[in-house]
């Protein structure tokens, strides 16, 4: 029978392993926004850009309305809206803004650009 230790152990190596694909980082993100304002529909157009271009199938990106759940801005320690919080991979990492930079996101978020081939 396997004890509760075990199975914690198992638990997190599968969690774990599920972070990486080969050699590629998988990435939990929080977008934070205020229903639908002009800076909260770009911050959000723009970081679903961003992923699609250089995550695409490696990300996961839940979106919080914080007028719809207020009680959710606490643990995430929110005081500007739009923010964005990198979960996974560690280190947490916050954006605050429209994520309208592409460079500077993907900088913040330690995200690597594919070589592309000439």
């Amino acid at each position: 029978m396997v004890n509760e230790e075990e199975s914690e152990r198992d638990m997190t190596a599968a969690f774990e392993n599920a972070l990486f694909q080969g050699d590629e980082r998988y990435y939990v993100l929080r977008l934070y926004i205020a229903g639908t304002t002009p800076q909260s529909i770009q911050a959000l157009q723009n970081i679903k850009k961003i992923c699609e271009e250089y995550l695409k199938g490696r990300y996961e990106l839940e979106v919080i309305d914080v007028y719809q759940a207020p009680e959710l801005t606490v643990p995430g320690n929110i005081f500007a809206i739009p923010t964005l919080i990198k979960q996974l991979p560690l280190p947490l990492q916050t954006l605050i803004g429209n994520l309208s930079n592409t460079e500077k996101v993907l900088v913040g978020l330690d995200i690597h650009p594919r070589q592309h081939q000439v």
